[in-house]
């Protein structure tokens, strides 16, 4: 496990799945379709608890230019800054059970923000980056 420290909020555009876990491959489908690839664009998967029920789940993409989001009539939301402690999962298509696995092990620690998201980082096909922010 390592600390990796974001400096900047980073706005995002995302689809919300319909379901999770079922739903969260056809969100990120669905966003890829929409949303122009560009190697400078980070692509990331959100979810927490929301509105006292289940799991929300979010694909998302990195907004590159302001009110992208708005002319794809997609939402938009920001990555808060901070230290986030993260689990890297190489090869994650192979085990993909692991990133719960990895997200069960980082809400177990201590001190973690109880307001933002489990992120997962994709800084490539095969790699993932589970991630959950600390409290400042």
């Amino acid at each position: 496990m390592e600390t990796i420290e974001i400096n900047h909020d980073i706005p995002v555009i995302y689809v919300t799945a319909t379901s999770f876990p079922d739903g969260v491959m056809a969100a990120h489908q669905k966003l890829h379709s929409l949303v122009s690839f560009n190697e400078n664009r980070q692509y990331f998967g959100l979810s927490r608890p929301e509105n006292g029920g289940g799991i929300i789940y979010k694909a998302a993409a990195e907004e590159l230019q302001p009110g992208e989001a708005k002319a794809l009539g997609l939402g938009s939301i920001s990555i808060k800054a901070g230290k986030y402690r993260c689990v890297t999962i190489t090869d994650f298509m192979k085990d993909i059970p692991a990133i719960g696995k990895a997200f069960d092990q980082l809400t177990d620690l201590p001190g973690i923000d109880m307001e933002g998201y489990c992120v997962e980082l994709y800084p490539n096909q095969t790699d993932v980056k589970c991630m959950i922010r600390m409290q400042d």
